[in-house]
């Protein structure tokens, strides 16, 4: 559904991918994962059109979508969550959430109801602001708000970064829910435990480079070492 062919990215003169090959397959949970400054958030934002990439290095569904702007990405299915949230914090909890909506395609299975039913503790503090959130409650919101555009696509970038091991089980627990209403999705993740535990299939970036992929079952220790840090 979602591939990229020699994808390159970067940040004025400095090149952060050199020549990205990746698949992602509907239905699929895929993770990217890697050493800090190996590429993984440069990936999806690449992707999401954050940042400018050839047209044809990203197609969605056969068709170049590469160097297109955010807000027609989004159109076309794709929702990023991005590193660090990025709530608005003069918006309360549901603002935020309705932020989601804005461009998309009419129909779909995610509202307000929805995602309250996905997170509860997000319907109890709906009028609160954002910033009255717990780390964990603030990423379920990211989370949330990507979900309102009705993704094909759910892009996550680093959404354990910072919490309890207990509320990153509880939010990775959601993941098979997002699947259910046919959203495959691409992570980022730096806990290789949780990456092998959720992935269909496994990335390993190394300074703007792909070292190794796979399934996590048939990937060993000694490969994802070596792969992640290069020695």
């Amino acid at each position: 559904m979602l591939e990229t062919r020699g994808l390159t990215a970067f940040y004025g003169d400095f090149q952060a991918l050199y020549g990205i090959d990746a698949l992602l397959a509907a239905g699929e949970t895929v993770a990217i994962i890697g050493a800090n400054g190996a590429g993984k958030s440069t990936f999806l934002k690449a992707i999401a059109g954050l940042l400018p990439s050839p047209p044809d290095a990203v197609r969605l569904d056969g068709v170049a979508i590469g160097g297109l702007a955010p807000a027609k990405v989004t159109r076309l299915g794709i929702s990023l969550v991005p590193e660090g949230r990025k709530l608005f914090p003069s918006l309360t909890v549901e603002e935020n959430l309705l932020i989601g909506t804005y461009g998309r395609a009419p129909g779909g299975h995610w509202n307000l109801a929805r995602v309250y039913a996905l997170f509860p503790v997000l319907a109890e503090r709906r009028h609160a602001p954002s910033t009255a959130l717990s780390g964990g409650q603030q990423q379920m919101a990211a989370i949330g708000r990507a979900l309102m555009a009705n993704p094909r696509i759910l892009l996550c970038d680093e959404i354990s970064l910072g919490l309890a091991p207990i509320v990153i089980r509880d939010i990775y627990n959601t993941v098979p829910a997002i699947k259910a209403e046919g959203a495959s999705v691409l992570l980022v993740e730096q806990d290789i435990v949780q990456a092998m535990a959720v992935a269909d299939r496994v990335y390993c970036f190394q300074e703007g480079r792909v070292s190794l992929a796979g399934r996590p079952s048939e990937l060993t220790r000694e490969q994802i070492h070596t792969a992640y840090f290069g020695t």
